[in-house]
């Protein structure tokens, strides 16, 4: 059965429930087990308070599983994990108070239109005031969602926007939001991004899971990368570089012994490419590589030399594949 969402939140405009906290997010050896099947394992991982932070994997990877624990919606096996400064088991309704939530997978009542549900929320958040539905219907228009069709009536993306408005519309301290551009088209992923910038520009920190690393790389100031339960890399975006490197191919006049190239440092993939004339290498290698291939390759007649930078979402793939694949 699809998750309803029903999490009652506060008003826009008090402090969190502490403030000066440097971290919004922070979980210790975090750890779900689920008999055989893979959830967690000893998860830390912080998010800083005014950050956008991307949390990465492909799915089952466990991002949900991480969500749902933050949110007190299911129990961890053991480890702990702060919001805001409160206990997210003990401390769960206050949590709620003060975050909006998109599940991955939810349901809402479905004969209310759009803009029953969104009053519907106003109440049960004690939000129903002008400010707030002046703001849920501007987030309304800028997703081009008609407020007064029924939920049921509703295709999947349009059924995703409302998911969205109802996590932003009280203006939380912190959105979290599991795969929130599923079902959205492009144009409407892009005003949802700009939208998030926003809420993190108003002072708001942002967790999302995503597995669409263009997303990411546009709008993440920090990320964190899991892997079959496990938090295999965290940090900025600018940290990621050493999960960078160049795929090269070196086309020479004539043939060039591969030992040439093969005992240097840093070179993930050396291999021979049919070629009509002289002889074609396509090499992987790191960056800090770079230039002793350049300066190996120069001691041969070298008619063409031409390195890619892989994007980042290829990068990634490398964390996501099995070691030995």
């Amino acid at each position: 059965m699809d998750e309803v969402v029903t999490l009652p939140l506060s008003q826009p405009g008090p402090e969190p429930a502490q403030t000066g906290q440097s971290q919004a997010i922070v979980t210790a050896k975090l750890t779900k087990e689920y008999g055989t099947s893979r959830g967690i394992i000893d998860l830390d991982l912080s998010v800083a308070t005014g950050e956008i932070f991307g949390f990465l994997g492909p799915n089952g990877a466990g991002k949900s599983t991480t969500i749902r624990i933050l949110l007190n919606l299911i129990k961890p096996s053991s480890g702990s994990a702060t919001l805001l400064g409160l206990d997210s088991q003990l401390d769960s309704l206050k949590v709620r108070r003060e975050v909006g939530y998109l599940p991955g997978e939810f349901s809402l009542y479905p004969n209310l239109t759009g803009r029953q549900t969104f009053e519907y929320f106003a109440n049960l958040r004690d939000v129903a005031n002008p400010q707030t539905r002046a703001y849920t219907l501007q987030l309304a228009e800028r997703l081009e969602l008609d407020l007064g069709k029924k939920f049921k009536q509703y295709s999947r993306g349009n059924k995703q926007k409302v998911g969205i408005i109802q996590a932003m519309m009280h203006r939380p301290h912190l959105l979290i939001l599991d795969e929130p551009t599923s079902g959205l088209d492009p144009l409407n992923q892009q005003e949802f991004l700009k939208m998030i910038r926003e809420a993190r520009e108003a002072g708001a920190t942002v967790f999302f899971s995503s597995h669409i690393m263009s997303e990411v790389e546009k709008t993440c100031d920090r990320v964190g990368i899991i892997r079959e339960g496990r938090l295999v890399k965290q940090g900025n975006m600018s940290e990621l570089t050493d999960l960078k490197t160049h795929q090269l191919e070196l086309s020479f006049a004539q043939p060039v012994p591969l030992e040439a190239f093969s005992s240097l440092s840093g070179l993930e993939k050396l291999e021979e490419v049919p070629s009509t004339t002289g002889q074609t290498l396509h090499m992987v290698v790191h960056a800090e590589a770079l230039e002793s291939v350049v300066k190996v390759a120069a001691r041969y007649p070298l008619t063409n030399f031409i390195s890619r930078e892989p994007s980042l979402e290829e990068s990634f793939l490398g964390f996501y594949r099995e070691p030995g694949k």
